[in-house]
């Protein structure tokens, strides 16, 4: 259904019309500033408004004319960063040009020659999630792997490449960041399972994958499982990831088949020792311990509609390859059928931007408060 919709959408984006621009404001109703947060404009309205000239496409402009780096979405938004301050507001004019292009903030890609994996970062922060070609060398794993990155230079093809022609390995930081997190058999960094009578019901290795955006300001892929049985009922699963240019956040859309409702957790793998953990009434905060690479990296999972309790749970794995104890931080909530769960996951890392952990919870919050306060967009013409 979307590739057709995007056929229809293609069609109408360059139907002929005879207006130049469409005048819009847009607000930040927040008393903290929003410089990098994306704001969404509806395609339809947008085109109803100011329908395409044949061969042009839609470009964003501020009001001194500067032009502003634009993105429109399989799912019919116009994207760009306003970069407002704290209830500030400006004016943009949406016109019509020759396609531009823009500096790649976000991006993801399925690492085939990597035992399959999936990877996916934005201008802050890089994420990877582990494919059917994985378990037969390191076992079973749904769970989120995070790269800590420092800089905002995209690196996920370049670390691949080097790592695998043996020319540096992305488990050293060669002055960009590295892959210093473990997953193992467990959620890893904030992915979702099913918590049925009070256990966790971790599915394995995704097997297909498709992207449906992919930059300069949003990457968005669905992940496909197979079936996972659960007291003698199969679920079907399905994750569907987004990441905007800027955040510190990915978007999940958990989706599992099912027509009764059920509990699910996601949650946060915790260390034996030398962690931290703040609880909210929706997110999670966790301090990964010092290694002999890393410090200061806090991992946080957001849920916009709250969560029913959090849960230090433990468990043991009796593998040979990934075996062991694991322990998670979670937080549990309700999934209702035909309904999509909407949560975020994320770090921050003292190297790239938050010195401290109460700076992190700082943002979490903000970031929080973002979701439920949107931008105000108001169309002039």
């Amino acid at each position: 259904m979307n590739k057709v919709w995007i056929v229809l959408f293609s069609v109408l984006l360059f139907a002929s019309c005879s207006d130049k621009e469409l005048r819009i404001k847009v607000e930040n109703p927040s008393d903290f500033d929003r410089l990098a947060q994306l704001v969404e404009i509806d395609m339809e309205t947008v085109c109803d408004k100011l329908p395409a000239l044949d061969g042009l496409s839609y470009i964003i402009k501020k009001d001194n004319g500067e032009l502003i780096p634009s993105q429109i979405t399989s799912d019919g938004k116009l994207l760009f960063q306003p970069c407002l301050k704290a209830k500030e507001s400006a004016m943009f004019s949406v016109c019509q040009s020759k396609p531009e292009t823009y500096k790649t903030k976000t991006y993801g890609r399925f690492i085939k020659e990597r035992k399959e994996d999936f990877a996916w970062e934005n201008d802050r922060v890089a994420f990877r999630i582990y494919g059917n070609a994985l378990i037969e060398t390191d076992g079973p794993s749904n769970g989120l792997d995070i790269w800590y990155k420092r800089t905002d230079k995209m690196i996920i093809d370049k670390w691949y490449r080097n790592d695998l022609k043996g020319k540096a390995s992305y488990h050293e930081d060669h002055g960009e960041g590295l892959d210093d997190y473990k997953v193992g058999r467990s959620l890893g960094a904030g992915a979702m399972a099913p918590f049925i009578d009070n256990k966790l019901w971790l599915n394995e290795n995704f097997v297909s994958a498709e992207i449906t955006d992919n930059g300069p300001l949003r990457t968005t892929f669905t992940l496909i499982y197979k079936d996972i049985n659960i007291n003698n009922k199969r679920y079907s699963e399905k994750r569907t990831f987004s990441l905007d240019a800027g955040s510190q956040f990915t978007k999940v859309l958990q989706e599992y088949g099912t027509t009764d409702t059920i509990e699910v957790a996601a949650g946060i793998v915790k260390r034996e020792k030398g962690d931290s953990v703040i609880i909210g009434n929706d997110y999670i905060i966790y301090t990964e311990p010092k290694t002999d690479k890393t410090s200061g990296v806090y991992i946080s999972i957001v849920f916009p509609d709250g969560m029913k309790r959090s849960v230090i749970d433990s468990y043991q794995v009796e593998a040979k390859l990934n075996g062991g104890k694991y322990q998670h931080i979670l937080g549990v909530t309700d999934f209702k059928p035909n309904t999509p769960m909407i949560y975020y996951t994320g770090y921050g890392w003292e190297k790239f931007g938050f010195s401290a952990v109460a700076d992190f919870e700082k943002y979490t919050q903000n970031f929080l408060k973002a979701i439920k306060q949107p931008f105000i967009v108001t169309y002039i013409k």
